[in-house]
């Protein structure tokens, strides 16, 4: 399955959104995900997020690499 980010058009009936096709599942999977990431960046207090977030995007494509 491909990700398809949002594009601003959610729609809200059936169980897709028809705006961006995730299921609401998957996009409430990942505003939990998200919002996790978010609380932590701020229980830290980091003043570099945007350092974290990159190092974390690194870290979680080298593991999905490892695992194939």
């Amino acid at each position: 399955m491909k990700f398809n980010p949002c594009i601003d058009k959610c729609t809200y009936e059936g169980t897709h959104c028809q705006g961006c096709g995730r299921s609401f599942e998957e996009i409430a999977g990942t505003k939990k995900l998200v919002m996790s990431i978010v609380d932590f960046i701020q229980s830290q207090d980091y003043e570099n997020s945007e350092d974290f977030v990159s190092a974390i995007s690194k870290s979680v494509l080298k593991k999905l690499q490892k695992s194939i």
